[in-house]
């Protein structure tokens, strides 16, 4: 990774830790989100279940049917403690006879080492491909024809995985053409110098942003065991299999559905601040120190103030004089692009 980094950092990429902060010029990386866009997804971490027990094996730990995941298609799914509170939450999707899991690179070393402990006599194997195979985003509206420069098949439907000799293509869900190109370290810097031609160069939040439109969340440290899964409406993001028979915390996951209307959700807001609120602040009612939500992922807005991704009650969301704040700032909510179920 440091070979990459450096690379990277010699067209103006500036790191912390893991993280690509930005290439120099936060602001007009801001004000390009909502064109075209490349970006290295450093702060995302993989792993590799292989085995000839990998699938069974991973079916009985996270939410989604993993049998589903033929080679050409991917998922989200996550992974619940026994009382089926989110651990994480992976892209899932499978390659050539194993599977991967992709989360942020702050999780995935305890995560890894806890999948491990349940291995047991499985003929399964555990691996993390962090270094070897290198993840870069592309969005915007011309992401496609800019990717078929360098590649004859690129996805067209949401979730669509496409492997091809020297890259393997996702399309990712939202309104937002957005695509994750993976690569091994050979062809990393010959595929980015193409891609970034038709493309700004951004760093992480640019990122955030597009995922946050998308209504994605995430699960990091600070968040860990904080929420069941429809409360970051994974349900709606088709991360939960229903029928697909025991897997852990799969009780508690099935009680919220079967047994009524899941009364706290995530929402989209934007809150007019230039302090970005961090992951697992608390959300009140005007007036009060109750918390009533927190925040699930936040990200600057290239309009103005930060957008973010928030848990709340949804009894909280109608009442005009005792709104939800962060900080004493009003919440202003946007429309999800999906549908809750």
């Amino acid at each position: 990774m440091t070979q990459w980094h450096d690379f990277l950092s010699a067209q103006g990429a500036v790191f912390e830790a893991s993280e690509l902060q930005s290439f120099g010029d936060s602001r007009n990386e801001l004000a390009a989100a909502n064109g075209n866009i490349i970006t290295s997804l450093s702060h995302l971490g993989l792993l590799e279940i292989s085995g000839e027990d990998a699938v069974s094996f991973l079916q009985g730990q996270v939410t989604n049917d993993v049998k589903k995941l033929d080679g050409s298609n991917s998922q989200y799914a996550g992974y619940c403690s026994p009382k089926g509170r989110l651990l994480a939450l992976f892209l899932a999707f499978a390659h050539v006879d194993h599977l991967h899991l992709q989360m942020p690179v702050s999780i995935l070393e305890p995560i890894m080492k806890r999948l491990k402990m349940y291995v047991m006599r499985s003929k399964v194997v555990i691996t993390e491909k962090s270094a070897d195979i290198l993840c870069f985003g592309i969005a915007g509206p011309n992401a496609q024809s800019t990717l078929t420069t360098l590649f004859n098949k690129v996805p067209q439907a949401p979730q669509e995985l496409i492997t091809l000799d020297d890259a393997t293509l996702l399309r990712l869900a939202g309104d937002t053409p957005r695509y994750q190109v993976f690569t091994h370290t050979e062809n990393a810097e010959r595929i980015w110098n193409t891609l970034s031609s038709n493309c700004t160069k951004v760093g992480k939040s640019v990122w955030d942003y597009l995922e946050i439109q998308a209504g994605i969340p995430e699960i990091i440290p600070a968040t860990q065991e904080a929420f069941v899964p429809q409360m970051v409406n994974l349900d709606s993001l088709d991360g939960i299999n229903f029928k697909k028979g025991c897997y852990t915390g799969q009780e508690i996951v099935a009680r919220t559905h079967y047994l009524g209307k899941v009364k706290r959700r995530t929402q989209l807001a934007n809150i007019n601040t230039e302090e970005i609120p961090q992951a697992g602040d608390t959300i009140q009612v005007v007036g009060h120190e109750e918390a009533i939500g927190q925040i699930v992922r936040a990200a600057p807005a290239p309009n103005g103030g930060v957008d973010a991704l928030i848990e709340i009650r949804l009894e909280n969301l109608d009442s005009t004089d005792k709104f939800p704040v962060w900080k004493g700032k009003k919440l202003e909510f946007k429309a999800l692009p999906y549908i809750l179920n």
